[in-house]
């Protein structure tokens, strides 16, 4: 009895719940080893870029008679309808993708009536044409306000802790949101860098805006738990308790709360990708995969970085 009483007074954070700065090792190893998977994934294959962003015409068709081969198809295309450079995929939301030229109006309804002609009634899925231009131009929009968001974040929160500077400096817990909220984006991005390699999936200004969505999701999370070892550090004495108990304790009185907010958003997410538009799918999907990704490091990611933080200090 008086050895487990002993054991405890030795280690007050088993007695609040998870000991998860304990096995901080295991869970920074193992999201080391996703961001790297994601990292090679986006270094070798790349993004498969959409029309937003290179210009161009997408043009998604369905033949009535499944029979239509997507070779005959293409050359169709290129014979009868002079359209060079034409790339044709067959998504999962069924029929024939096709990327081309930039295509006018009066293009695109004679090429879908010729179609028609030649294989059968057409149903038209959908259609976008935009020039190379303005999609240069949303690319390099994109790319700024991402940084910008990321940049604005940090700094919010380097000023918001500027009080609790001792034991880890406020900047630091800027530097560590921003290394958490590079590790939600750059997971879905791994993954639509294989997909785009895989299944021909191409990523536009919608997949911009759900990496926007999660890095907002995911810094909610992580200033959650920060704001509770701020509060923590304001009513406890650090060299008496352990900045890392301290920590531990702060993860375990909100970890029921970020679980259950993510977990109420996920099945929403999971229910509109089941049931939702076929258009918003990978949106949805990368908003899911962030958001997962962005449960796990406010939990097992971040925090413990900040003990890392603390113990490089000492």
């Amino acid at each position: 009895m008086s050895n487990q009483s002993t054991t405890s007074k030795q280690n007050p954070a088993v007695s609040n719940g998870m000991n998860i700065i304990k096995h901080r090792k295991a869970f920074l190893t193992f999201s080391s080893l996703v961001i790297l998977v994601a990292i090679a994934s986006l270094v070798v294959f790349g993004l498969r870029p959409g029309i937003d962003f290179t210009g161009g015409s997408i043009w998604q068709i369905k033949f009535s008679e499944n029979s239509v081969a997507k070779a005959d198809l293409a050359d169709f295309l290129k014979d009868g309808l002079l359209l060079d450079q034409v790339s044709i995929t067959e998504p999962s939301t069924g029929g024939f993708l096709i990327r081309s030229r930039e295509m006018s109006e009066l293009e695109h309804q004679d090429f879908l009536r010729r179609v028609g002609d030649n294989f059968g009634p057409t149903d038209e899925l959908r259609f976008g044409s935009i020039g190379a231009t303005i999609g240069k131009e949303l690319s390099n929009k994109a790319i700024w306000a991402f940084i910008i968001n990321l940049l604005a974040i940090s700094a919010y929160i380097a000023y918001a802790f500027r009080k609790v500077s001792y034991p880890v400096s406020s900047w630091k817990y800027a530097a560590t949101t921003l290394l958490t909220l590079f590790h939600d984006a750059l997971i879905p991005v791994g993954l639509f860098a294989l997909l785009g390699k895989f299944a021909g999936i191409e990523v536009d200004t919608n997949f911009i805006v759900a990496m926007l969505v999660v890095v907002g999701f995911s810094v909610h999370d992580t200033i959650v738990v920060f704001d509770r070892i701020r509060e923590n550090l304001r009513h406890s004495s650090v060299n008496k308790e352990g900045f890392a108990t301290l920590v531990n304790r702060s993860i375990n009185e909100t970890i029921a709360r970020s679980v259950n907010t993510s977990l109420t958003l996920i099945v929403v997410l999971v229910a509109l990708y089941l049931i939702g538009a076929s258009t918003l799918n990978l949106f949805i999907l990368a908003v899911l995969v962030g958001t997962i990704a962005g449960t796990y490091s406010s939990i097992f990611v971040a925090s413990p970085l900040l003990v890392v933080w603390h113990g490089k200090s000492k």
